[in-house]
């Protein structure tokens, strides 16, 4: 593939007419997991910590979360490693989708409230509100890293 048409591959990609969407196209306003939260409504402030461990493994701490359906929650984020790292809050069908996109375009930018991507020393925060009940995940889709352990588990109950 010469550059002219990789160019226009991304450029592609980048617009929502021509791609279907992007990773800021507001899809967020609709995810089974929640939508954006109101940090003066946060009821709770979880902080993760994302890191790579000597033997190799790539992990947040804590990695399993269990909240409440309509409870707004604060993760405080930060990157304690030596790579860059990113937290994906969603359903598993639709990080396993994006996992797959971002195999195929690593150096994807990011614009959604339920994602962010920190470099080493680095933190953030994502406030969210869990609008339905289920079984949801936490993920860093950075080709690699899911699969060398950064993935977690969030219950959201009935209150």
């Amino acid at each position: 593939m010469n550059t002219v048409t990789l160019a226009l591959l991304f450029a592609a990609l980048a617009s929502p007419a021509l791609a279907g969407g992007t990773h800021s196209d507001g899809h967020a306003d609709a995810m089974a997991i929640g939508e954006p939260g109101k940090k003066a409504k946060a009821t709770q402030t979880i902080r993760v910590t994302m890191k790579e461990t000597d033997d190799g493994q790539m992990i947040f701490t804590p990695s399993d979360f269990k909240v409440r359906k309509g409870q707004t929650i604060v993760f405080a984020v930060k990157n304690a490693g030596e790579l860059e790292h990113e937290f994906v809050l969603d359903q598993e069908d639709k990080v396993m989708e994006h996992k797959a996109m971002m195999a195929k375009f690593p150096e994807m930018e990011h614009d959604d409230p339920n994602a962010i991507r920190l470099t080493p020393g680095t933190s953030g925060e994502i406030v969210w509100k869990f609008t339905n009940d289920g079984a949801f995940k936490i993920a860093c889709l950075i080709p690699g890293h899911y699969e060398s352990g950064m993935h977690g588990d969030i219950v959201v109950a009935q209150k």
